[in-house]
């Protein structure tokens, strides 16, 4: 007979226990869950999916049934455009959910492909709806993954519509790093899971362009790259490329 629940809030430092193994913060760390709550999300987070490099997880036109929390690895979504040309529409790691775009729909609006290796948790999305209803810390905690989103796609509209080459490419580099950061990884040494092309497409800008922006912040010390890994050497003088850009 598995043991009842106490009631009392169950502590951080337990919750961190139990997801030592794993990325989710984004859904697995809203305070305040009793036992059994935590017991009913863990339950509905259990469905666990591999998929290797170049794997899609959901094609555009597919129809919305979950989310998707990244335990491992790193994706991009892209979107073909009538000329044919892939338009990639950003990039998701470890602890990043997936699928969101479905919502409104109920079909994904993106292509979803692993850039490597990775493992997800598949969160059917009427049963989330059901226990955030249920579970107010929950609905609330998915409301800011949600509202984060929405503040996300902004800055990449800021970033494209004003931004000159350099100023977008040191704004993705410091945004990963963010990122990065936020999961307990270095915050100047990481490796670049998609391509310059890639890159380029989900900045807006030409292979060839990309591949100078990259030559010029090596040239003045501000990076070194050796094929895909990356040392920010100089994140001060990055910031300064923003801070000059929001100046103007």
């Amino acid at each position: 007979m598995p043991p009842q629940s106490t009631g009392k809030p169950i502590s951080l430092a337990i919750i961190k226990t139990a997801c030592s193994n794993c990325n989710l913060r984004e859904l697995c760390l809203p305070l305040g869950l009793t036992d059994e709550e935590l017991q009913r999300l863990d339950d509905l987070v259990s469905n666990r999916r591999r998929l290797k490099r170049g794997d899609r997880l959901y094609s555009f036109g597919a129809p919305f049934d979950a989310i998707y929390a990244i335990r491992s690895g790193f994706f991009k979504t892209d979107v073909l455009l009538e000329d044919g040309r892939e338009q990639v529409t950003g990039f998701q790691m470890a602890g990043e959910l997936l699928g969101l775009d479905g919502i409104s729909s109920e079909h994904h609006t993106c292509n979803a492909v692993a850039l490597e290796d990775s493992e997800v948790c598949a969160i059917p999305f009427s049963r989330l709806e059901v226990l955030s209803r249920e579970i107010h810390t929950l609905q609330h905690h998915f409301h800011k993954v949600m509202s984060r989103e929405i503040v996300r796609d902004h800055g990449v509209m800021m970033l494209l519509g004003t931004m000159r080459a350099e100023e977008r490419l040191a704004a993705f580099l410091l945004n990963l790093s963010q990122r990065f950061t936020a999961r307990g990884f270095s915050h100047a040494e990481f490796y670049l899971r998609m391509t310059r092309e890639e890159i380029g497409s989900y900045l807006g800008l030409k292979l060839e362009t990309v591949s100078r922006a990259f030559s010029r912040f090596q040239e003045e010390g501000l990076i070194a790259v050796q094929q895909k890994h990356v040392r920010i050497l100089d994140i001060v003088k990055l910031k300064q490329l923003m801070s000059h850009h929001r100046r103007e």
